[in-house]
């Protein structure tokens, strides 16, 4: 089967959901808006880092390395997405051409395969619930825990079912591409649940880590922008084909979710390696279920407010600059500003009484 037959059959299953399933377009936008990897940073992170570091850390490290492999693959594949490739494949020559609807969280201007929703999605949600899994039953094999598990896992599937369906039904993916995006995703966090260096890793090594990755990102771009091959061609049909020009973001450009992601890494080793850090982990010892409730509470709420700046679009590069910047001040608020403050909090009031 040649992939323009593949695409075909595609585009036929999104026609079928977006005909059948139409009453439930609500839910597939909010799964595509759930799934976006920003929202792992910005809620998962800060709950885990407070709960259980390690799964906090390892959370950071499988989303970012998860995502630029998403952007090498993507690369390489170029792959098209269900809402341009429809318009300019010439498999309907001699027939009509499928209309298939656009939605407000379709137009994504980088190549389609994998899916970075569904290859994001399942390697933070197995992490997750690798890390429930070793919590609460620690290997034990009593019924109940096999009941437990089985509930665990069959919660996860239903969560990438969901993803999977969401980015079908909006056309931002065929369903081969969003197959791929779950298997890469949970390859690549099993993965890191045999890497221990992560849970020491010092600044250098986070610092070498984001250079490295920027580089080779960078290098690999314009090694073949020298060969005539532009890996952003992707924005121009994006441009071309979407139904509405303001659903096209440029957070969804390929380097903007680098850097992002790049901003939140280098961050976390700034954090982990700060004074701020080091005191609070000496202040936490012994410290109450409240002190780790109120960092929660603290970090979502203050992320909720970093999110809130909009970034000047115009600007690409100013853009850019300032999406690692943001990025950055989320990884060094949750893990070393925020704890700061509060284990001050809870050493004066428990001095006080």
């Amino acid at each position: 089967m040649d992939m323009e037959t593949l695409h075909a059959m595609g585009v036929y299953i999104i026609q079928y959901l977006q005909e059948n399933f139409m009453n439930s377009q609500d839910w597939f936008i909010f799964v595509s808006f759930a799934a976006d990897l920003r929202n792992t940073f910005l809620i998962f992170f800060p709950i885990w880092f407070h709960l259980c570091e390690s799964v906090g850390i390892k959370l950071i490290w499988v989303a970012v390395i998860g995502d630029w492999l998403n952007l090498v693959f993507k690369w390489i594949l170029f792959g098209q997405r269900p809402y341009w490739w429809v318009h300019e494949t010439s498999f309907y020559v001699n027939v009509t051409a499928p209309d298939i609807k656009q939605f407000s969280v379709t137009c994504e201007t980088g190549p389609g395969s994998p899916s970075g929703h569904a290859m994001g999605s399942s390697a933070v949600y197995y992490v997750m619930a690798c890390a429930v899994l070793t919590m609460l039953l620690n290997n034990n094999s009593s019924f109940k825990s096999k009941c437990l598990r089985m509930a665990l896992w069959s919660l996860f599937w239903a969560v990438q079912i969901n993803v999977c369906l969401s980015r079908v039904f909006v056309a931002a993916h065929f369903p081969h591409q969003v197959i791929f995006g779950v298997i890469s995703g949970m390859a690549v966090a099993e993965v890191f649940n045999h890497i221990q260096m992560i849970y020491s890793a010092s600044l250098k090594e986070y610092i070498s880590t984001t250079v490295f990755l920027f580089s080779f990102a960078l290098g690999f771009y314009l090694l073949l922008k020298v060969f005539g091959i532009d890996l952003l061609w992707t924005i121009e049909k994006a441009k071309k084909w979407c139904a509405q020009p303001e659903w096209i973001h440029i957070d969804t450009h390929p380097f903007a979710g680098l850097l992002r992601n790049l901003g939140i890494f280098c961050g976390l080793g700034l954090a982990l390696n700060s004074q701020m850090y080091k005191y609070s982990c000496r202040a936490k010892q012994g410290q109450p279920f409240p002190y780790q409730i109120s960092c929660i509470v603290a970090s979502l709420l203050i992320l909720n407010l970093f999110d809130s700046f909009e970034l000047p679009a115009k600007m690409e590069m100013l853009y850019y600059f300032l999406s690692f910047s943001k990025s950055v001040a989320v990884s060094l608020a949750t893990v070393g500003i925020i704890p700061y403050f509060i284990s001050h909090f809870f050493f004066i009031y428990k001095k006080d009484i």
